[in-house]
């Protein structure tokens, strides 16, 4: 007996077989497709199973798959596999679409590690995506008792991480691409292996599908799903994109080199500008490590980068002879915010460091002191450093590249009977001058000197008395850790107010587990 075919394309056939099973079982029910209603009321949603087409329902689709699979082709491959994509695209735009979309995986997966690409999954990908997600899509999935989304374009490895995570689906359906010893070989997998072991995860009852008109699944949800809400082209017109403070979880950490989304005409002019670029960050740097500040700020300046000094040192700061240091508490950005605070001060500084590359303190403009993470012998050292001068700490302990604050380490309260917060911003526009992975965080400083207008705003705020007991406090004489606590939180809200920036509980260790699966300590060896 044959069999009449489905409609749509083989590699569809395990989404195909897997919502079948998961959605009705043994037998097949004739759905009703809804008309006239763009979004269906939230009411038919809500405790119901929705499965969702997440290319015509979550994504406004703005933009072309190109740079999602440039971003996994630079973060995880590297620039020169980027290129290859890049120099490859226009002969595939020659293909129909499913076989253009197999080249793509071909060039930007082959290769890889499997682990890699499930870094690059979590930790970068979800940004891109975010600035997608369509707020009448999401809005009508919220109230679901449970949401399986269907991916008909995405490799499942893309799009898993940023739906699970902050869009809160619970089950995630697309093409699978096959795995040779712990790497991928770039294809994309046309059986129902995979598939079938999704659909061993649980079984729905029948649910609502909410499809694109016309798409390679209006067919399937319709057999499968008891209801269908199909969307137009010309209804996703008026949808808008969901706004940065309507995200479901916040987006405070995300990592990755490349500041923009890398369409095709804009990854022509990145790998245009990279040869000028390497030669614009060798001469800021060198200005900035061999001349003084007087003379490299301006230098800087005519290169393109620009710095802001919202508001000047305090006045003592300036004062040739007082006695020991000021302590300057800074939020942290990159790597060169104790470099910027020693440029608006136009005087020395020491830095302070937790886990930064020897490489890194080796070309350091300023003096650096490395801290062990013991607190008493930590405290003694920054103690010593500042009797001798300006001290410049980051209590965060790493950056962040968002308008957010981390938790504060109260360390630095216990040093100072005053402080001196600095407000710290940056822009870049087109490489991000930090990351997690320790193989390339010595070119952090690098990538934030190779933007064309790289841009610092340095506010100095007023100081902050450490002894000044807070509400609750009786006895601030001790200095006990519970007073230093309360002093950190009063300057991170200081700082926050400054920058209209949100307060955080997060953590170093928090940011490093999120994005690289490690705790973000530099291990050095001992000298002999």
């Amino acid at each position: 007996m044959v069999k009449k075919p489905y409609p749509f394309h083989k590699p569809f056939s395990p989404i195909r077989r897997l919502l079948r099973r998961t959605l009705s079982g043994r037998h097949h029910r004739r759905s009703s497709t809804a008309k006239g209603a763009a979004v269906p009321p939230t009411e038919k949603l809500q405790g119901q199973t929705v499965i969702v087409d997440v290319e015509a329902w979550l994504l406004m689709s703005r933009l072309s798959t190109f740079p999602y699979f440039m971003l996994v082709a630079v973060e995880a491959g590297g620039f020169l596999r980027g290129l290859l994509l890049l120099l490859t695209y226009p002969l595939m735009c020659l293909f129909g679409h499913d076989m253009r979309l197999k080249a793509m995986v071909m060039v930007s997966f082959f290769g890889l590690r499997e682990k890699e690409v499930l870094r690059v999954s979590k930790a970068v990908l979800p940004k891109l995506f975010l600035e997608d997600v369509a707020s009448q899509g999401l809005e009508a999935v919220k109230k679901a008792r449970t949401v399986v989304a269907v991916s008909t374009v995405f490799p499942r490895v893309m799009v898993e991480g940023f739906l699970k995570e902050y869009l809160g689906v619970d089950t995630v359906v697309g093409r699978e691409v096959m795995v040779v010893a712990g790497r991928y070989i770039g294809v994309i997998a046309d059986d129902a292996v995979a598939a079938e072991e999704m659909m061993n995860k649980g079984k729905h009852d029948e649910g609502v599908g909410l499809v694109g008109v016309g798409g390679k699944m209006h067919h399937l949800f319709s057999r499968n799903c008891k209801e269908t809400y199909a969307v137009s082209e010309a209804d996703k017109a008026a949808w808008q994109a969901l706004p940065r403070d309507k995200y479901p979880k916040p987006l405070v950490f995300h990592d990755g080199r490349l500041a923009f989304a890398p369409t095709f005409s804009a990854a022509i002019a990145m790998y245009t500008y990279i040869p000028f670029g390497i030669f614009l960050a060798i001469v800021r740097s060198m200005a900035y490590s061999l001349l003084p500040y007087r003379v490299s700020v301006p230098i800087g300046a005519l290169t393109g980068m620009r710095s802001r000094i919202i508001a000047g040192p305090p006045a003592d700061a300036m004062d040739e002879n007082k006695a020991g240091g000021r302590l300057y508490v800074c939020n942290h950005r990159t790597l060169l915010d104790p470099i910027t605070v020693a440029a608006g001060l136009r005087k020395p500084v020491t830095a302070v460091t937790y886990s930064v590359s020897p490489v890194s303190e080796l070309m350091a403009p300023i003096r650096t002191a490395r801290l062990t993470r013991d607190r008493d012998e930590d405290r003694r050292r920054m103690a010593g450093l500042l009797a001798r001068g300006n001290l410049v700490v980051c209590p965060e302990g790493t950056t962040c590249r968002e308008p957010y604050l981390l938790r504060f380490s109260p360390l630095f309260a216990e040093l100072a009977a005053e402080v001196t917060p600095v407000a710290l911003e940056t822009r870049v526009d087109m490489f991000y001058g930090t990351s997690t992975k320790p193989a390339s965080k010595v070119l952090d400083p690098l990538y934030f000197m190779m933007n064309p207008r790289p841009e610092y705003r340095v506010e100095f705020l007023e100081p902050v008395d450490t002894t000044t007991m807070a509400d609750g406090e009786e006895d601030g004489h001790g200095r006990d850790k519970s007073h230093s606590i309360h002093v950190a939180n009063r300057v991170q809200r200081v700082l926050g107010e400054a920058l209209a920036f949100e307060l955080t509980e997060q953590t170093r260790r928090d940011k490093y587990m999120m994005l690289a699966g490690n705790e973000g300590i530099v291990k050095v060896k001992a000298n002999k």
